[in-house]
């Protein structure tokens, strides 16, 4: 017994790699103690495209108003279904007064608030605590914009005030001046302090009446600087990940909970006054998660969609209502002879996009500051949807699109799930109407990702490009608040992905979902961006995607080992492309297993004596980055030595690593 012990001590030493897979119990081939990797330079299977990594946005966890949108103040033209929500009145120390909700002429914007004050005595106004409060940054100024008028009364002035969680002041301003005619008004604020969850005060000096609309709070330093612009630490973590595409607005936001609830692009666009104030989907969706003060005011409509994926280099991949709401929710459906509207509004959104300055759409493109096309290229039509009725709908949008614009790709969807019944109708039907991109969905366990590298190895090659449209791995089951962006998840998402990108003649873009979450305002996670209203942090498997993203090279290539691909023997998960901009292989690898792996590069041409090597790794599988600790898992970059590139390199268990050797002349 003893030797037999011996023994097995012995075989198991020469193994770098365990044949024992995180968290699963499936036998797979085990290498010995160095694992021949044979790149076959020369191999050049197919381009990468330049959309293979991107982004999807939904306005979900309160990533539009409350996140990325910058804009401080809470129903800040008191639209929504409580005209007060979100709003304080302040009548303090002898103040005597009423508030008024009055309703206006406009069709959009219909209301608005009247503050009388009958006595001079004390502080009379409205106070706003922001989205979960206000993020105030000390010595930051913050541009306040306003409408007002006076209806009676003389010299009346207002008080501008900020404080902190504490009630203590750390900011004040006034303006006075104001005339019985609706006008717009801008004053700057500076806050002395810095503080988490603020509050901001409007309070009126004088004795008489004053009406007020459209109360905006904007910091000064805004991503690229523009007026009432984007957050610009959550802009530069997108910007920072190089992403090959925007998908915009979602997700299940575009269908609606019925088709009332649907995202409409047309009402998104023009002067800020003009865009009606809709209740968020997500604001009821979940009960477990409800959200009562979630609306969206559209200051982050499509134009700003479109702008910020120009601004970080990214093509704009919008989503359009089909005419069938959430089938999980109402299932409301247009009939087909009243699906015309619909169809116009998927026509009239690429001739804002890529319209002429003189097109009726590209006119108010212009208008609105971009003159220039943006260059639109992809539509996507329907978000989740599935059964005989969205074909039916499919099929009316593309005739009429491909009519009209047959250089611009129609994204069709396979349904919400990634296998299955209704998975396979879809299919079947999409490539009777010769689809050109197939969105498939799949939020699944990180065994599943793990096992399913090659989901894409056996796709006809002759048939629609696949768009990996929603992913991402839940530690504990779908819906659940107890999912957490942990080191495992990144690393099963990491596997799948060598397999995404393996699979490159096919797969022509994915991206992870959802993008953004407010640390105090969630409603699902996992996330892959995490904020409060000060500080924002990338998660493990934010990293995992901005490394593929940023090291995507431009050919694939292959890579294999004893003749084979790597899709989880012995561990291992591997790809590789070139890059012909820097002569560069850039090879990506996963170790699932806890132990470290040996490996030694055979390449097929002389190579230089440099690269170099970025990997992420953790021996504790639920480990996580926080706001406090926002890089705890993040990637180290280190050269890479001669004696490394000719000989071994080693990967650490539990990694994800990328190589990048400069290829010989």
């Amino acid at each position: 017994m003893k030797n037999i012990l011996l023994l097995t001590i012995l075989i198991a030493s020469i193994f770098a790699c365990q044949s024992k897979k995180t968290d699963t119990e499936t036998d797979q081939k085990s290498f010995g103690k160095v694992v021949e990797l044979d790149i076959l330079t020369n191999e050049k299977i197919a381009p990468i495209q330049p959309t293979m990594w991107g982004l999807f946005f939904e306005d979900i966890n309160f990533a539009a108003d409350g996140g990325i949108n910058a804009q401080m103040i809470k129903n800040n033209s008191f639209e929504f279904q409580n005209p007060m929500m979100g709003w304080q009145r302040i009548q303090e120390n002898g103040a005597k007064g009423y508030f008024y909700t009055k309703s206006s002429n406009s069709t959009s914007n219909k209301k608005y608030i009247q503050v009388e004050r009958i006595n001079s005595d004390g502080n009379l106004g409205i106070q706003n605590d922001g989205f979960r409060g206000l993020g105030l940054k000390e010595n930051n100024v913050y541009t306040i914009s306003f409408n007002a008028r006076q209806n009676d009364g003389t010299a009346l002035a207002l008080r501008f005030q900020l404080f902190d969680s504490k009630y203590n002041q750390v900011g004040e301003t006034e303006l006075s001046g104001f005339t019985k005619d609706w006008k717009n008004y801008e004053i700057s604020i500076t806050a002395k302090t810095s503080d988490n969850n603020g509050h901001f005060r409007m309070l009126v000096d004088g004795v008489g009446t004053m009406d007020f609309d459209l109360i905006s709070m904007y910091p000064v330093e805004t991503w690229n600087k523009k007026k009432q612009g984007l957050r610009k630490d959550l802009v530069q973590l997108l910007a920072d990940m190089k992403p090959g595409f925007l998908r915009f607005p979602g997700g299940c936001i575009v269908e609606g909970f019925e088709l009332g609830n649907r995202y409409e692009w047309k009402k998104t666009v023009g002067p800020l006054e003009d865009r009606p104030v809709k209740i968020n989907r997500w604001n009821f969706e979940f009960a477990h998660k409800s959200a009562p003060d979630y609306y969206q005011s559209f200051s982050m409509g499509f134009f700003e969609y479109f702008q910020l994926a120009e601004d970080i280099g990214a093509t704009p991949l919008p989503i359009i209502s089909c005419g069938l709401a959430c089938q999980f929710n109402s299932g409301e459906i247009v009939p087909l002879d009243k699906l015309d509207p619909y169809i116009q509004d998927a026509l009239d959104l690429i001739e804002f996009a890529n319209g002429s300055a003189n097109s009726a759409w590209g006119s108010v493109r212009k208008k609105m500051g971009h003159p220039e096309p943006f260059n639109l290229k992809f539509i996507g039509i329907g978000n989740e949807q599935w059964g005989p009725q969205y074909i039916e709908r499919a099929k009316a949008f593309q005739k009429a699109l491909t009519e009209k614009y047959p250089d611009v790709t129609i994204v069709s969807t396979s349904g919400p799930f990634s296998d299955g019944e209704e998975f396979t109708y879809l299919w079947g039907e999409l490539l009777k109407m010769n689809a050109q991109l197939i969105d498939e969905h799949y939020y699944k366990s990180p065994d599943w990702f793990f096992e399913n590298a090659r989901r894409y190895d056996d796709y006809d090659r002759n048939g629609p490009k696949i768009f990996a449209g929603e992913y991402a791995a839940h530690t504990k089951s779908v819906g659940s608040t107890e999912n957490v962006n942990c080191w495992l998840s990144a690393l099963a998402e990491a596997a799948f992905m060598t397999g995404l990108e393996r699979n490159a003649d096919v797969v022509h873009l994915a991206s992870y979902a959802p993008l953004f979450a407010h640390i105090d305002a969630w409603q699902w996670s996992p996330d892959l961006i995490w904020f409060d209203n000060l500080r924002s942090m990338g998660t493990p498997n934010y990293y995992v995607q901005k490394l593929f993203s940023t090291n995507k090279g431009t050919t694939l290539i292959k890579v294999t080992s004893e003749g084979e691909t790597l899709a989880g023997e012995g561990n291992l998960y591997a790809s590789a492309t070139l890059d012909s901009n820097t002569n560069e292989v850039i090879l990506k690898l996963v170790n699932s297993s806890k132990e470290k792996c040996a490996i030694h590069l055979n390449l097929d041409e002389a190579v230089a004596t440099t690269g170099k090597m970025l990997k992420m790794s953790n021996d504790d599988l639920y480990a996580v980055n926080t706001l406090d600790n926002p890089t705890n898992i993040s990637p180290i970059e280190k050269p890479l030595t001669n004696e490394e590139i000719k000989g071994t390199i080693s990967l650490d268990g539990n990694s994800l690593t990328i190589l990048r050797v400069v290829m010989g002349k």
